[in-house]
């Protein structure tokens, strides 16, 4: 298969996310019923997955799950439970056989037992691997996670193990999800939604977001190309002038 970095992009990201989005409204449009969607956004998973992974990039961390989906009618929820367990089963060999490693982010005490068990034992079999991370938000979000970090600091506090001068950004970000990884360099949002959705609230600092028409379950190679060729003609000053920029370069 043809990989984004033997197509000419040079400028590949460290750290990607995305929100994925429209796995309803693709199906809905072939008449067909919601999870039909959601089991054809799996294609889209795997396919982005490989191709990130072989273009280099460290971390890919995919929206699969907010904790605002519960909201949803109880039976697609169930049965998003049910594709949730099934992926984690069948996926996790593929992604051991590839020496990548598998993280998931969220509130995971909201899923069944047997959900977590899964998740513990998908992602122990691949702790070890030093491939791409692959990082599922599940049951997660940007404020959930911010308040679970400055709850963590908070206990440190009360216990006398930590003074509050010593709550510090860098203390947080030490707390928070991926915080021992980089942070995400571009997000990837499909379904002509442009909002992050309570999404790496913390980590989005600092991102470049690129936003495609398309629903997820036809977001392909193509269209991963077109989000990392993009990527690669911003400049990133990260508050800096251009003027600044040029010189870190030159020295």
């Amino acid at each position: 298969m043809t990989t984004v970095s033997e197509e000419g992009v040079t400028k590949v990201p460290r750290h990607v996310a995305i929100i994925m989005d429209g796995n309803n409204r693709w199906a809905k449009k072939r008449l067909l019923g919601g999870i039909a969607g959601h089991k054809a956004g799996l294609k889209s998973v795997r396919a982005v997955v490989e191709n990130c992974a072989r273009s280099g990039v460290e971390v890919l961390t995919l929206y699969a799950f907010s904790s605002e989906n519960w909201r949803r009618p109880k039976d697609e929820v169930n049965a998003l439970m049910e594709l949730f367990l099934l992926a984690l089963n069948r996926e996790v060999k593929k992604l051991h056989k590839n020496n990548l490693k598998l993280r998931v982010i969220g509130d995971k005490t909201g899923f069944s037992q047997t959900i977590q068990n899964a998740i513990a034992k998908a992602e122990a079999m691949t702790a070890h691997n030093t491939g791409m991370t692959l990082a599922i938000a599940a049951n997660y979000g940007g404020h959930w996670d911010i308040t679970q970090a400055a709850r963590s600091l908070a206990r440190d506090v009360a216990c006398g193990n930590l003074s509050p001068d010593q709550v510090t950004e860098e203390a947080l970000q030490a707390r928070i999800a991926l915080g021992d990884l980089p942070a995400p360099d571009l997000c990837i949002r499909t379904a002509g939604e442009q909002r992050i959705s309570n999404f790496l609230l913390w980590q989005f600092a600092y991102t470049e977001f690129y936003f495609s028409d398309e629903y997820w379950p036809d977001f392909d190679l193509a269209s991963l190309q077109r989000a990392f060729a993009s990527y690669a003609g911003r400049v990133r000053r990260f508050g800096r002038t251009d003027e600044q920029l040029e010189q870190t370069v030159s020295s």
